[in-house]
């Protein structure tokens, strides 16, 4: 099976201020402020959406929300909309490289190392102000992991900011995302972690070329040795070994007792498509059970501190209502899928249609694997491995086992003709052409 070339990779993702066209019209992302929305803000958001948009609202892998089907007549309402609540940026460039994942359960969990909360809202205003920054990629990332519950510790990002113990009191290592895994630096007090993270950031600008594109785990040993170089004398030597204070990252939905009497809820929504209604109807019932905030996740989770066991089961029971995800064990939790047409212009196939279909098939052949669905090569709803890809191509699939959709599979079958003979999908090993 042949990757037709029919996709353009566009190298930078959208914003409020520069949406990106797509088949169903403008994408208009809308980053939140240290990772998390007000409910009333979110049904500010989903009517915003109803009115200038399509309905169709996503979650995004980089904990954001994004707007679809805005018309160029309707840009700048929406923006008015956004601007009214706090969150647009003051230009493109600031807005592009505010790209931030803040731990979901910030200052909420009584395991985390440290509410790193602080750090994430400098971090933004000073990527926002120091105009140098802006010449930062617009995919480049930083994570501000509190390294609680639900820590970031299996996501990606070109600067991390991890709490650590490491002494009397909590401070946090940085590190950067090589091929061969995250190279920490050292580490520095959380009062000077966000400064610390600018000042690596600008220490990749002095050694990078084609800085539009490039990434830090595409920087060669010598350019990372001079990052090194350059941010030695600025932090502390890194004394025990950062990979061991690191938990394990269970993304749970449901009600999540978090210990000294406080409780969490986890919604999540069919590979992160939530339509305006609802997300009405949960932000409406949050709100109204006296939740305070709304936390955006990596992984298309939506978590919130409740009260009560009690206030959380009638938070989830409203979300079940509205087919909204609650159960852990729900088989589209482990498929993400890529929009698909007509929403995008770079493939033909009902991808998320597709993926409902193979998460009921993989049920009742008791597969219990990742999958990942994609209209193409781009890979856009998962970057990582998956045990099993779909990926598309002149209307059919291949498959590819424990990769991503960036490799090349061996044949290429309809989606029909793959369902006729499940064992085709799910037997290791198997050929089809």
């Amino acid at each position: 099976m042949k990757h037709a070339a029919v996709f353009e990779v566009k190298g930078w993702c959208p914003g409020a201020l520069k949406p990106m066209q797509s088949g169903d019209g403008l994408i208009v992302r809308v980053r939140p402020r240290c990772g998390m929305f007000k409910p009333d803000e979110m049904l500010v958001l989903a009517e915003a959406a109803r009115r200038f948009g399509n309905g169709h609202i996503d979650l995004t892998r980089r904990a954001n929300l994004q707007i679809r089907g805005v018309g160029e007549e309707s840009l700048l309402g929406l923006q008015h909309v956004i601007a009214g609540l706090g969150l647009l940026d003051p230009a493109p460039e600031a807005e592009a490289v505010r790209n931030l994942m803040v731990s979901p359960l910030a200052g909420i969990d009584p395991t985390e190392v440290l509410d790193v909360r602080g750090i994430a809202r400098e971090l933004a205003q000073l990527l926002t102000s120091e105009h140098a920054l802006w010449a930062l990629p617009s995919k480049f990332c930083f994570i501000i992991d509190g390294c609680g519950t639900l820590t970031l510790a299996d996501e990606r990002a070109d600067i991390r900011i991890a709490a650590i113990r490491d002494g009397a009191n909590p401070s946090v290592a940085i590190g950067l995302d090589t091929q061969a895994g995250i190279d920490w630096l050292g580490s520095v007090s959380a009062a000077a972690a966000a400064t610390a993270a600018t000042e690596t950031a600008s220490a990749f600008l002095a050694v990078v070329s084609n800085v539009k594109r490039q990434r830090m785990r595409a920087v060669p040993a010598e350019g990372l040795a001079s990052i090194r170089s350059a941010m030695r004398s600025r932090l502390n030597p890194l004394e025990l070994d950062q990979r061991k204070t690191q938990r394990s990252s269970d993304r749970h939905v449901g009600l999540r007792d978090l210990g000294a009497g406080r409780f969490a809820v986890g919604v999540a929504a069919p590979f992160g498509r939530v339509e305006t209604a609802q997300l009405e109807k949960l932000a409406g019932e949050m709100a109204a059970f006296g939740v305070e905030e709304v936390r955006l996740s990596p992984w298309r989770i939506l978590y919130a501190e409740v009260v009560g066991a009690l206030t959380g089961n009638a938070v989830l029971d409203a979300a079940r209502s509205v087919d909204l995800i609650t159960d852990p064990d729900d088989p589209l939790l482990r498929v993400e899928a890529c929009p698909g047409a007509p929403a995008c212009r770079s493939t033909s196939l009902d991808t998320r249609g597709d993926a409902r279909r193979l998460a009921a098939l993989s049920s009742r052949f008791g597969f219990e694997g990742t999958i990942h669905v994609s209209g193409c090569a781009k890979g856009c709803a998962k970057s990582a491995a998956a045990d099993l890809v779909l990926v598309g191509a002149e209307s059919k699939y291949g498959i590819v086992r424990n990769g991503t959709a960036q490799e090349c599979p061996a044949g290429s079958a309809s989606f029909a003709e793959l369902a006729a003979d499940p064992g085709t999908i799910f037997a290791e090993g198997r050929r089809y052409d």
